[in-house]
Parts: structure tokens; sequence; C-alpha cells
């Protein structure tokens, strides 16, 4: 059986679960990574031209320490870094999608 909610509880545990994902990159991040793709950190940098290597690097490693995003290093020189989102970070793509589907229902009551 599921856990039950009170406002307050419900609250305190989705502010704890967008603890995971804030950071203005994190979720591009996610969006790159989606559906299985492997990339190197040099290809998240094109893929995302407004990030500094700085701020990629935070990212990924806090997204890592989350158990979102898992990291693989190629003993080799120059090193190799690959990056893929874990099976729990997989998981948040039918969330984000639902978001974006939410997200896009606003514009319809704008009109």
């Amino acid at each position: 059986m599921g856990k039950r909610y009170t406002p307050t509880s419900a609250a305190a545990d989705v502010e704890a679960a967008f603890r995971h994902l804030e950071g203005r990159w994190k979720l591009v991040i996610l969006f790159h990574l989606f559906g299985g793709k492997v990339m190197r950190f040099s290809d998240l940098e094109r893929a995302i031209p407004n990030i500094t290597q700085k701020m990629l690097g935070q990212q990924l490693r806090q997204l890592e320490a989350d158990g979102i995003v898992a990291r693989k290093v190629y003993p080799q020189v120059p090193p190799k870094v690959e990056y893929r989102l874990t099976d729990w970070g997989q998981s948040l793509c039918p969330t984000l999608d639902a978001i974006l589907k939410w997200a896009n229902r606003r514009r319809k009551f704008q009109s």
C-alpha cells in the first residue's frame, strides 16, 4: 500500500523531490540523456551551448551523487568519460513528458 499523504507531508515530499532536479541545467541534461543515450562530456557541452564547463561538471556531479546519472571512466589517455541515466533517472521521462504536456495545455487556455 502506498504512503498516505497529508497536504503538509505531500508538499514536503514534493519539495524534497524537486531538490534533486533544481539547478538551471539539470533538466536540459536529462532531456539529452533520455532514451538510453550515452554521451561524453564534450558531447553534452556541444549539445548545451550556453553552459560553461564548470557548471556542466557541477550539475553532472550532483546528478551522479543523487543516483540519477551514471558516470563511466575509461582508463585511457586522453581520458574518456561517458554519462548515461540510471534506471531511476530514466524513470523520470514519463513525469517530465507529463509536465511538458501540462505546459502546452496552458497555451490553449491563454488563446
